[in-house]
């Protein structure tokens, strides 16, 4: 009997499902198989194969969330986060500002469920219609649709993703979610036991622990979230929270004006016993360097700069905040160095419309501000050429690099040359990548070539700037000198005028003053006259030298002593 091409058509796309569906659950178990191992190549493999059945079945909930959780031990968080990105809350609220923003812009009608708050003729931008729907799935952020067991992992394995990747604020968002959607679901179940069928709390029950105890190594636990994966997420949490309660701590003293306290918190972050992620070490550094600039340590300032960069290196607000400074002590060269690489950072924002790096990841700056920074970026590089090319290259502020005052003595010089010194040192740079964790460990190699670089650069300056100081401190000691040499030898050339032989002065005063009574017949009121006006001594003649030095020493060097003598015999 023949049969219709219509039956044979459904018999075929029914097996070609019925095939497709087999060949994914053999995969899917394989996979599992392979991951309770807990072996890096075994791993790998166990994804190769979830990739294989997911390319037979896209939306495949076990085959997915084998895949994360396997990304994730193989560390490998932006894959995750990239996987689960329409998940994350930041990227849902910038999506959300952005949609309203587009739709407040466009010209479309509004729909029936947008209201209008705001009267016709009202131009002021705060007020914002909305969307009665839109604003419940914002509050209910996906609640409604997975507050089963099969959503749960989402928020757990995304949360421990943000984690390591600096998104704490999301992370603890999306675990305290995951927490909550367990324990609700926890609740529903233990309403619907008996007493006598009641057990273990969450998420390992009976069947769990007889399987866990007859089943070979080799096969995984039915449930993958079990009680260890609860005790992590909660320490997790715990800690997630200290660093924020730290990271708010510091930025307030920040805006107080509080730098020194600012400093000090942000120096337990980044010198902690534990771990912090790359992205979060790199926004504390930034912070910090923000408190060493408003506080006028430059040294320190650059340094955390350099830190961010090596960490961060398309951060745009550390760029900035070093050429800033090293525009503040005019080195001129390294400031027009790094406004150029901003400059070229633009330039491909503007190519690749769109920010530098994945979706989730946060800037200080947004996409629509990027034109308007770059022109007046061209104008201050401009600027910057013009007073080089007028020669302003060799006036560096290194008083304001070391932080001296302009006067400063040689122990004040080389007590700051000595700590900064220990505090930069080269072969200290790469010591902050020990308290890191990356969330790729091959981007180890690359923040350490970068954290050297940066480091030496910055010591140069510091032993040239140490050196220009000690050549001005010490031609102020010569010169100091010389003038402390010049008044000690005005006394010494008096001295050694008032040392002269008094015989030779009371002779020559002798003489002087016989001639003058033997040439000169002068009149007797003439005689008077001129002994009044001049002032004459009237004593004997005596050997004394220390009468003869002081009365030449009343009188003056050089100046013959009036005086009147009367003979005694001795």
């Amino acid at each position: 009997m023949a049969v219709s091409p219509c039956l044979s058509a459904n018999d075929q796309k029914k097996h070609w499902w019925v095939s497709n569906r087999k060949l994914v659950e053999k995969y899917v178990k394989d996979a599992r198989c392979l991951m309770a191992t807990q072996e890096q190549s075994e791993m790998a493999s166990a994804l190769n194969l979830l990739d294989a059945a997911l390319a037979l079945s896209p939306r495949f909930e076990i085959a997915l969330e084998l895949k994360a959780r396997c990304l994730l031990y193989l560390r490998r968080f932006k894959d995750v986060a990239d996987m689960l990105q329409d998940y994350i809350p930041s990227i849902k609220i910038s999506s959300d500002d952005s949609a309203s923003l587009s739709s407040d812009n466009s010209s479309q009608p509004l729909s029936r469920e947008r209201v209008n708050l705001r009267p016709p003729n009202s131009q002021d931008p705060s007020f914002k219609c909305f969307s009665v729907s839109d604003l419940k799935k914002k509050v209910m952020a996906g609640m409604s649709k997975n507050c089963d067991k099969e959503g749960q992992w989402r928020y757990l394995v995304l949360g421990q993703a943000c984690c390591q990747l600096g998104l704490m604020e999301d992370a603890m968002v999306l675990l305290q979610t995951g927490k909550r959607l367990a324990s609700a679901a926890f609740r529903r179940e233990s309403i619907c036991r008996s007493d006598d069928s009641f057990s273990l709390p969450t998420t390992i029950t009976t069947s769990d622990i007889s399987s866990a105890a007859t089943t070979p190594p080799s096969t995984p636990p039915r449930n993958p979230t079990s009680l260890s994966e609860f005790q992590i997420i909660s320490h997790l949490l715990s800690h997630i929270k200290f660093l924020l309660r730290r990271r708010t701590a510091a930025i307030a003293a920040l805006d107080a004006g509080l730098y020194s306290e600012a400093i000090r918190h942000f120096s337990k972050i980044v010198d902690g016993r534990r771990l912090a992620p790359q992205g979060f070490l790199a926004e504390c550094y930034m912070h910090r360097a923000s408190a060493y600039k408003a506080s006028g340590r430059i040294a320190e300032s650059i340094s955390d700069c350099n830190k961010t960069l090596a960490l961060d290196p398309t951060c745009i607000q550390a760029l900035d905040t070093r050429a800033s400074l090293l525009e503040t002590i005019r080195c001129l060269p390294d400031c027009l160095h790094d406004l150029e690489h901003l400059k070229l950072l633009f330039n491909s924002i503007l190519r690749d419309r769109k920010l530098p790096g994945p979706v989730w990841k946060r800037h200080n700056v947004r996409y629509r501000e990027i034109p308007g920074k770059l022109c007046a970026l061209t104008t201050k590089i401009q600027q910057l050429k013009q007073r080089v090319a007028s020669g302003e290259t060799a006036n560096v502020d290194y008083y304001a690099l070391i932080g001296l005052r302009r006067g400063c003595s040689r122990s004040e010089l080389e007590r700051a040359h000595l700590l900064l010194c220990l505090r930069h040192k080269p072969d200290k740079a790469t010591n902050f990548i020990d308290s890191c964790e990356f969330a790729d460990e091959r981007d180890v190699d690359s923040v350490k070539d970068r954290a050297k670089m940066s480091a030496l650069l910055l010591y140069r300056l510091l032993q040239k700037g140490y050196s220009s100081v000690m050549s001005t401190i010490m031609d102020e000691e010569a010169a100091e000198k010389r003038r402390k040499k010049a008044t000690v030898q005005v006394p010494q050339t008096q001295n050694s005028s008032s040392n002269l032989d008094p015989e030779s002065t009371l002779a020559y005063s002798v003489n002087s003053s016989n001639a003058s009574d033997c040439d000169g017949r002068v009149n007797p009121s003439e005689n008077e006259t001129t002994t009044s006006s001049t002032n004459a001594f009237q004593g004997v003649f005596c050997r004394d030298l220390a009468a003869v030095g002081n009365l030449l020493s009343q009188v003056g060097f050089n100046h013959p002593l009036p005086m009147k003598y009367e003979a005694l015999s001795c």
